[in-house]
């Protein structure tokens, strides 16, 4: 419970920082401040991974939207082997790395390398990256085996993943799975509390830590702020009534003070599951506000970026002959438009009505054989529970029968992939694809699409994006946009955009790399420290939004 006490000290911190260096706070024109100056990050997956050069990859990492981490191959000084060091190359574990290195602050996440406990301290620290002037700490926390199949495959993944996605009839509850991720949850907050002062700002990452903060708020210094911001959908109260714990997960992300989504929908549906499952506390739909026990819980929505300016310059830097070995090496003719899918092999992303829709194409639309070829890209993911491995061989063998109905000698109407496809490779993929198609069923953003979107540098491409995704929700109609369960009119959409005129595409293109270059992943990371900042001192930004309303 955030105390009268904790709250003076930090505003009263706060009148010091103003007076120290001139930091603004949120105002009604905007946010222009720097990330706090003591971040404390939390995720289940850590932004650096040490490996044994001679183990390969042994880690389970995180789920996300895109990309893998790539070794990097740097060597770590080590009496008896070799260590290589996996870094950061997407999503948020990218862009939290710079803001880290620039705080010196600490993260904390799961050591999952072969050769993490090798190079940390007896504190279970070690500073990152490795020979650079501007380090960080990490902080490892350590899983056994019976933990990470509780906690991670259990009920991260088989119950509040489906059940978030609204698909509660694939929720598989294993009691002792979410005894494990209690026991989880209280390693993080243990790990926090150890590290955390009354200046700092414990940010949480995604549904593993959805107990861990009202466990840290209840024993964090004063002045200490926690917020989380979570990547995925969430359910509507129908949906969240199937969740075995739904009490108690509520309790649990009501000790934030701050707790984020991409899109406003879900905030809203977060509003209405507290409103029904905890009678006693009070919900505020205007202010987007819950009180419970004491503690407000403000719920904030700003849909993610990605570093747009990356893809960008890597898109224009990349060489011709590497799309003429990409077409060789997945046999696309030439002169055959390209479509692309990038995705995890996972029932929420929509490829088995993907698969349906370009049947129907090339049923529905002759003209497209033998003229458009669609690449998908797979990453099989979680293979240990059932309904993803079910998932992937329905994809295999609908590829195998459609390329048997449609296929010719010289051309394959699918080209399926599980290959691992390093950032060049991706990114040339991006920029020559004719059309993207995004799918997901339920999808909390989907940064595919705007990876796509951000490399397309010749300004002439198509993006299909679900309805269903929060992508959707930012980036609006410049989409060509599709609900995945209407195979029709998915078909039609396809061949619509295949077919549009050079002028309509490039305007609808022009439209999504300004969304996507004015709200990048930076633009997302200031939004949260805003949201943070506004929270840590609620009467300081009161009397700041007070005198810029008078001017």
């Amino acid at each position: 419970m955030r105390s009268t006490e904790r709250v003076a000290v930090a505003e009263s911190n706060q009148a010091n920082d103003l007076r120290d260096d001139g930091r603004r706070l949120v105002t009604d024109g905007g946010v222009d401040f720097d990330a706090p100056e003591s971040l404390l990050v939390v995720s289940n997956r850590q932004p650096y991974r040490h490996e044994w050069a001679d183990d390969g990859d042994g880690g389970h990492g995180d789920s996300g939207d895109s990309g893998d981490n790539e070794a990097n191959g740097a060597d770590v000084d080590s009496s008896e082997r070799d260590v290589t060091v996996d870094e950061p190359t997407g999503g948020l574990t990218a862009g939290l790395d710079p803001v880290m290195r620039a705080t010196g602050g600490t993260w904390i996440a799961w050591g999952d390398g072969s050769a993490d406990r090798a190079v940390t301290d007896e504190n279970d620290r070690v500073d990152v990256p490795p020979e650079s002037d501007d380090q960080y700490t990490l902080r490892r926390v350590w899983l056994s085996d019976e933990a990470v199949d509780g906690y991670y495959t259990g009920y991260s993944n088989r119950v509040l993943w489906p059940l978030c996605h609204g698909m509660t009839e694939l929720l598989e509850f294993r009691p002792t799975d979410l005894e494990w991720y209690r026991q989880v949850n209280r390693q993080f907050a243990d790990a926090v509390l150890e590290e955390a002062t009354d200046e700092s700002v414990i940010w949480l990452q995604d549904y593993h830590l959805g107990l861990a903060p009202s466990m840290i708020q209840a024993a964090a210094p004063a002045g200490a702020t926690v917020a989380q911001f979570w990547h995925i959908p969430w359910p509507d109260p129908s949906s969240f009534a199937a969740c075995p714990n739904a009490r108690e997960l509520l309790v649990g992300l009501l000790g934030s003070d701050v707790f984020g989504f991409h899109v406003e929908r879900y905030g809203t549906a977060f509003l209405e599951c507290v409103e029904e499952t905890l009678p006693s506390a009070t919900v505020d739909y205007r202010e987007r506000t819950v009180e419970y026990d004491g503690h407000e819980t403000r719920i904030v929505a700003t849909p993610m970026g990605v570093d747009a300016s990356s893809y960008e310059e890597r898109a224009r830097t990349i060489g011709d002959d590497r799309w003429d070995s990409l077409r060789e090496r997945y046999a696309i003719p030439d002169g055959c438009a390209v479509g692309l899918g990038v995705d995890r092999l996972d029932y929420t992303k929509g490829i088995p009505e993907r698969l349906a829709a370009l049947e129907r194409l090339f049923e529905g639309y002759p003209e497209w054989r033998e003229s458009f070829t669609f690449l998908q890209k797979a990453t099989p993911s979680r293979t240990e529970i059932p309904s993803y491995d079910r998932l992937g061989r329905q994809v295999r063998s609908t590829v195998d029968r459609i390329n048997e109905r449609f296929g010719t000698d010289d051309w394959q109407p699918i080209v399926y992939t599980e290959d691992y496809l390093d950032r060049d490779d991706l990114t040339m993929l991006y920029r020559e694809a004719d059309l993207m198609v995004v799918s997901s069923v339920r999808d909390g953003m989907n940064l595919v699409a705007q990876e796509y979107v951000a490399s397309s540098i010749d300004g002439d491409g198509a993006l299909v994006l679900s309805e269903h995704a929060g992508a959707a929700d930012a980036l609006g109609y410049p989409a060509f946009t599709i609900d995945p369960a209407d195979v029709d009119r998915f078909a039609r959409t396809i061949a619509d955009a295949l077919g549009a005129p050079k002028s309509e595409r490039t305007t609808r293109m022009a439209a999504l790399r300004n969304y996507v270059f004015g709200h990048d992943l930076e633009w997302w990371m200031g939004k949260q420290f805003a949201h943070i900042e506004a929270a840590r001192f609620p009467s300081v930004n009161r009397r700041m939004s007070d005198a810029s309303r008078s001017l």
